[in-house]
């Protein structure tokens, strides 16, 4: 397992006024969640954050938190349960950290990537159908896959790959549906030529045809009046 590190410090600042303040200075206000422990307030660098997320999929990594200049204290090995952005300009505006346990199981989501070209594609003019994105496993954390990569090179149209197909590692169990489709090869889609319309014809009305509307037998009228 590659280990990711981000020194993290002390937060002190809590309420929205602090908290904007904090972020101005270059910091995104944060939060470590752990069972049986009180949650432990913390900042860490915008700079330093944006570059693991460029670099990494963080979303099912392991990620070392360590205390800035506590040379001697031990890192809090922590997954990201949710990470908060601003819903105009998109930047990141908080970060929630689970610790865990790296003796302990896990369920994490770990993505799927394709390998080589389909036949169906490169011969026969198909389409390649990326329909399930992550699959999700069980497994240690210091276990956890990079990415599920899925040779489809042999691919044909009218092919797919299941869940029961895609050889794991033994010490991954996954918890997806075996019969779960993750790639198929299909026809593509082909647009209906506009058929031309006949040259001097005319556009032709449909006929509308009109119910006869009854006259109102003698006495119905008065009693409408009435009412």
């Amino acid at each position: 397992m590659e280990e990711i590190i981000l020194e993290i410090q002390p937060r002190e600042e809590i309420g929205k006024n602090k908290v904007k303040d904090l972020r101005g200075k270059g910091f995104i206000p944060a939060v470590i969640y752990a069972e049986g422990k009180k949650s432990l307030p913390i900042k860490v660098s915008h700079r330093q954050l944006w570059q693991l997320i460029h670099q990494h999929r963080l979303e099912s990594m392991v990620i070392n938190l360590k205390m800035q200049d506590a040379q001697k204290q031990k890192g809090r090995s922590c997954l990201i349960k949710e990470i908060q952005s601003d819903p105009v300009k998109g930047d990141i505006i908080h970060v929630d950290f689970n610790e865990i346990s790296l003796t302990k199981v896990i369920k994490v989501n770990v993505p799927v990537v394709a390998k080589s070209e389909p036949l169906g594609v490169k011969q026969e003019g198909g389409s390649l159908e990326h329909i399930l994105w992550e699959i999700e496993v069980e497994c240690l954390p210091t276990d956890i896959p990079k990415d599920i990569e899925v040779d489809v090179s042999q691919l044909k149209i009218g092919d797919a790959v299941h869940i029961k197909d895609i050889t794991f590692p033994s010490n991954i169990k996954v918890l997806n549906a075996p019969e779960a489709i993750v790639f198929s090869v299909t026809v593509p889609i082909k647009e209906e030529a506009a058929v031309p319309a006949v040259e001097g014809g005319e556009k032709q009305e449909p006929e509308v045809i009109k119910e006869k509307k009854e006259t109102p037998a003698e006495g119905e009228e008065e009693d409408k009046k009435e009412k």
